[in-house]
């Protein structure tokens, strides 16, 4: 697929998708979440870009909602089925549907809706998908207590490309190697010619590093997992609760997780535990172990009565020496015990095992001082000890973990992709349970079957009232026809319930009705109706709009919502007899509402279809309206029924308690029934 032919893909688009693992794949199934992957493309941005790339796919010349209005039915009943995602990848992915006159395109969507129907939004699954969210890779990671060492200037330059989580640096003997070991916990030498070297610390020499950098650095398979370890727990928990098959081991998976920490460390290792924890209270273990001797032999000296001679005290005087002279002399096994106390207290403390033990007793030497203190040295010792033990278990722990996840990767991926288009499926199938909706019957033979719509027990999804309380509506149309009928009626509702199906049949989903049928139409131009009369230039555009139309409206469907609105009565009755002449000729579908169905009847010079939403009556000053329109009948207007019920009353008062005059001596049921006469 060339990728700047995708409609919005420039150059520097197409060298981020390139980037890619399979670009071609990720475009062509609509994958917004692989797509939005790649360097500086956002979610909504991959959600066009999908969309331009179906397009392509299907040779779609787009351009199916030529209208406004049409548009504007179109992001409503999207938005009704965003409304139902719970993922914000899933609202994104919806994105990716849209209205098309492609068959292929068609059939493609409506393969995937027929599966979206047979899920079951189970609470638990909704519930579990809160937590799913497309997978991140993360950021640069850096490991800093190991390194990578060469002679080769060559090697270097490769082993940076290779691995750059690690330092690389240039020795020239195994000395530099050996002074690389003091400042690093471990040294991976890549020059087969170190083999055999002896050097204190951890090298180890791996000619082969940089053919499996997972070994070297389990950092980097581990940073992935430890990102996204969230969301892919919650992917398992959807799998499990959706009964869904998975390409990778859930329950190997998910152990590998439970042993990750978010920043990648390995986690529920209890030597790890202790020997992170003996490292971080390295020194307050030392103090506190200070204390220890210090309290024990200030007790002691307390206790003691110490008695020295003139001529011991002259000598040592003479000597020069000290409290500690006094120490080694008078208090010697005090200060041993006091020592000993320390040194156990610091094991303890730590939970030092046997040769870290033997370092701990440096800490406190065994020359008599007082007050007791300890060898920075020896500490240092002990720290690098413990932190070098510390690095190398979590090594060892890590490339044993990121071997058992390896060949997970990819089989996560697959988990949380399914789980997140699971929740567009379950956005379908709870839109269609809301709304009683199935799939439509589409006629790909225009020839054989001049069907243009027909709907049985619609209700529209636009109207903002609970589905019980809708009427349902059954109305079909083949050709041309005008919609009558009384105001307040539905006849704006029908034809939002028209535009909704159309929209959804041809977006491949299912639609608001019991039954429905249409055919493949090229293009859906809707027209609201105008807010008051228009002024020339924009009655002007309109008449031009409708005279582009008329010219290649074949496979249009089109939708008018009192065109009359756009100028004066007598005009627009004759303007809307032409449009309908010139669209039948052209064999195109429409529906014009209109209160001036019979003059624009009349006006017309074929045999115009009137179909008419009948008011059967006022019910406590209420109309009481028949939504489906009735076929070949000129709905009754509101005044008509109005005065007719003034005159049904007025015979009734006539009959019971004589005649009422008017103001002009005129009976009133005379009155009224001559103005009833006008509507004959």
């Amino acid at each position: 697929m060339d990728l700047e032919s995708i409609p919005g893909v420039g150059e520097k688009t197409a060298r981020a998708l390139s980037e890619l693992d399979d670009p071609e794949r990720a475009l062509r199934s609509g994958d917004v979440a692989a797509i939005a992957t790649a360097p500086g493309i956002s979610q909504g941005r991959a959600a066009r870009i999908a969309r331009g790339a179906i397009r392509t796919k299907h040779d779609d010349p787009g351009g199916f909602l030529a209208t406004d209005r049409a548009r504007e039915v179109y992001r409503e009943v999207l938005g009704l089925l965003k409304a139902r995602t719970v993922t914000d990848y899933a609202a994104q992915r919806l994105e990716t549907l849209y209205p098309s006159p492609c068959r292929s395109r068609i059939e493609e969507v409506r393969e995937f809706a027929a599966t979206a129907l047979e899920r079951d939004p189970d609470p638990d699954v909704l519930a579990a998908l809160e937590g799913v969210a497309p997978l991140e890779n993360p950021g640069d990671v850096r490991v800093r207590e190991r390194c990578l060492a060469t002679t080769d200037a060559e090697r270097y330059s490769e082993a940076r490309g290779t691995i750059p989580e690690l330092s690389v640096e240039v020795v020239e003997d195994a000395q530099g190697l050996a002074e690389l070991a003091r400042g690093y916990s471990t040294v991976i030498a890549l020059d087969e010619s170190f083999a055999g070297v002896t050097i204190d610390g951890d090298v180890q020499v791996r000619p082969d590093a940089l053919e499996n950098p997972a070994e070297i650095v389990p950092e980097r398979p581990l940073s992935f997992f430890a990102r996204n370890r969230d969301r892919l727990q919650a992917a398992i928990a959807v799998h499990r609760a959706a009964g869904l098959e998975a390409d990778c081991d859930l329950e190997a998976l998910e152990d590998g997780l439970d042993r990750l920490d978010d920043d990648g460390t390995v986690a529920g290792d209890d030597e790890l535990d202790r020997l992170t924890t003996a490292v971080d209270d390295l020194d307050a273990a030392v103090s506190a172990a200070e204390s220890v001797a210090n309290d024990q032999l200030r007790e002691a000296i307390r206790e003691e009565d110490v008695t020295i001679e003139g001529s011991d005290l002259l000598s040592l005087v003479e000597r020069g020496a000290g409290v500690d002279s006094l120490l080694s002399r008078e208090l010697a096994d005090e200060y041993a015990a006091a020592v000993s106390a320390a040194r156990e207290h610091l094991i303890d403390a730590l939970d030092l095992e046997t040769g870290e033990a033997e370092i701990a007793r440096r800490v406190f030497g065994d020359e008599p001082t007082f007050p007791v203190e300890r060898d920075e040295d020896a500490v240092s010792r002990l720290r690098e000890e413990l932190t070098a033990a510390k690095e190398r278990r979590a090594g060892r722990l890590k490339r044993d973990l990121a071997a058992d996840l390896a060949d997970q990767r990819e089989g996560a991926r697959g988990l949380v992709r399914t789980a997140l288009e699971l929740d567009v499926e379950l956005a379908v199938a709870r839109f269609a349970a809301d709304f009683e909706c199935m799939m439509p019957e589409f006629v790909w033979d225009i020839a054989a079957d001049e069907t243009g719509f027909a709907i049985e027990g619609g209700r529209s999804p636009l109207l903002d009232e609970p589905l019980e309380a809708i009427d349902p509506v059954d109305y079909e149309v083949s050709g041309v026809a005008l919609l009558s009928g009384v105001n307040s009626g539905g006849k704006t509702s029908t034809l939002d319930l028209v535009a909704s199906v159309v929209v959804l049949a041809h977006m491949g989903l299912p639609v608001p009705a019991e039954g429905a049928k249409l055919r493949r139409f090229d293009d859906l131009h809707y027209h609201a109706k105008t807010q008051g009369t228009l002024d020339a230039g924009a009655f002007e555009s309109t008449v031009r709009e409708f005279a582009d139309l008329a010219q290649g409206g074949e496979g249009s469907l089109v939708l008018v919502d009192e065109l009359e609105s756009i100028t004066e009565p007598g005009a627009s009755a004759k303007i809307i007899a032409g449009i309908l002449e010139a669209l039948a000729e052209n064999g195109a579908t429409a529906v014009f509402v209109s209160h001036l169905a019979d003059e624009i009847r009349e006006m017309a010079d074929f045999d115009v279809t009137v179909d008419g939403i009948e008011a059967v009556g006022l019910v406590d000053g209420e109309l009481e309206v028949n939504r489906s329109p009735v076929k070949d009948h000129l709905a009754r207007s509101t005044p008509e029924l109005i005065v007719e019920k003034l005159a049904t009353e007025s015979r009734g008062v006539a009959t019971n308690g004589g005649t009422e005059s008017t103001a002009d001596g005129e009976a009133e049921p005379v009155f009224y029934d001559r103005l009833l006469e006008k509507f004959e």
